[in-house]
C-alpha cells in the first residue's frame, strides 16, 4: 500500500475510535511490530524513504496522542456529569443556621442586664409547689394553683409555671444584695392560638438591697426598654395586684412602630402593655429569712415570645415553634 493511501486509512481509523481500547487496536495495527508501516521502515535502502516513512509514522503517533486526550477528557466529562460534582469548580455556597430569633431576644435581654451589674440565674423547670405559690405568698384559693391552670407532677410539685420561683431560690441561697435576671422556659395549662401556649420563655428581674423604692424599678424598666425598643421610649406605671408585691404595678411602653401616634399595633392608643412588676412582698422576704426592715426590692417579668412578636410585628406567636425557615430566615 502507498504511503499517501497507508496514512488516509491509518488517519480515518484514528478518528473512528470511540474508546481508549479500540484507539489502543489502531496503534497496534497501524504501528504495532507486524504493521504494514514498521515492515516497510525495516526494509528500507535509501535515505528519502526513510525519511518519508519516519515522518508518517511520527504524523499517525500525533494523530494517536490526540485521540487519546480528546477521549479521556471525554470519558471524565461524562463521569462528571453523571455523578454532579467537579471538584475543579467553584463549591456552592452552603446555607448556614442562626440562633432562633427567641434565643437572639433572650441573648440581647441577658446582655442589657449585665451590662448593668445583674447576673444570670439558671433555675429549674421542675419545682415544689412552695417556690412556685407558697413563698410567692399566693392565697390557696388563688386561680393560679387550679390543676386546670397549672400542671402538676404530684400533689407537690409543678412544672414551673411562671420564673417568679426562680426568686425564691435565688434568695434561700444568697443573702442581700442581690441583683439577677432568670429567664426560662414556663408551662401552663393554655390552649394553642396566636397569643398564647403552653409551653413559653419568660425572664424574671429582681433586685434586692437597702434602699430601693418604687423608683428604681420605674428607672430600670425605662432604661430596659430604651435599649431595646428605642431611646425616645417613654414608660408608664399603672395600679395593679400580684399576691407577691405590695405596691404593684402594670406598665406601658410608647408603642415604638407609630412612635406614640396611634396604630393597629397599639389598638390606637399609642401605649403598648408589657407586664407586672411591684415592690416586693415584706411577707415574701420573710418567707426567705430576709428582714423586711432592713432589705427591700422589687421583681418583675416579662414573656420573651411577646416581646419578639411586638418588636418583629409578627401576629401569631406559633410561628416561634413551627420552624417554618420563611418566617425564621428572616431574622
Amino acid at each position: 500500500m502507498e504511503p499517501q493511501e497507508l496514512e488516509h486509512e491509518a488517519q480515518s481509523a484514528i478518528a473512528a475510535a470511540s474508546g481508549l481500547t479500540e484507539l489502543d487496536d489502531v496503534r497496534v495495527r497501524y504501528l504495532g511490530r507486524k504493521s504494514e508501516l514498521k515492515q516497510a521502515l525495516r526494509g528500507v535502502r535509501d535515505r528519502e524513504t526513510g525519511m518519508a516513512l519516519n515522518a508518517l509514522r511520527e504524523r499517525l503517533e500525533a494523530a494517536l496522542e490526540a485521540r487519546r486526550e480528546a477521549l479521556v477528557r471525554a470519558e471524565r466529562e461524562q463521569v462528571l456529569a453523571q455523578d454532579g460534582i467537579d471538584v475543579t469548580l467553584p463549591g456552592e455556597p452552603v446555607p448556614r443556621g442562626r440562633l432562633h430569633l427567641l434565643t437572639q431576644v433572650r441573648r440581647e435581654i441577658e446582655d442589657i442586664f449585665v451590662g448593668l451589674g445583674y447576673e444570670v440565674w439558671d433555675g429549674d423547670e421542675v419545682t415544689p409547689v412552695w417556690y412556685s405559690f407558697d413563698a410567692l405568698t399566693t392565697d390557696p384559693g388563688h386561680p393560679s394553683r387550679l390543676p386546670s391552670e397549672t400542671f402538676y407532677l404530684d400533689d407537690d410539685t409543678v412544672l414551673r409555671p411562671h420564673t417568679s420561683s426562680d426568686q425564691i431560690r435565688a434568695m434561700e441561697s444568697r443573702r442581700p444584695p442581690l441583683y439577677l435576671i432568670a429567664p426560662g422556659r414556663c408551662f401552663r395549662r393554655d390552649t394553642p392560638d396566636a397569643t398564647h401556649s403552653p409551653t413559653f420563655l419568660q425572664f424574671e428581674c429582681l433586685a434586692v438591697d437597702r434602699g430601693i423604692t418604687l423608683a428604681d424599678l420605674q428607672g430600670t424598666v425605662l432604661h430596659f426598654f430604651r435599649a431595646l425598643f428605642g431611646p425616645e421610649r417613654e414608660v408608664r406605671m399603672r395600679t395593679s395586684y400580684f399576691p407577691f408585691t405590695e405596691p404593684s404595678v402594670e406598665f406601658d411602653v410608647t408603642c415604638f412602630i407609630c412612635g406614640g401616634a396611634g396604630c393597629a399595633v397599639c389598638k390606637h392608643s399609642g401605649w403598648i402593655e408589657m407586664g407586672g412588676a411591684g415592690v416586693v412582698d415584706p411577707g415574701v422576704f420573710e418567707n426567705v429569712g430576709y428582714d423586711p426592715e432592713e432589705w427591700s426590692g422589687f421583681a418583675f417579668g416579662l414573656g420573651i415570645e411577646r416581646i419578639a412578636m411586638l418588636r418583629h410585628g409578627l401576629p401569631d406567636l406559633r410561628a416561634f415553634w413551627e420552624n417554618d425557615l420563611r418566617v425564621l430566615a428572616q431574622f
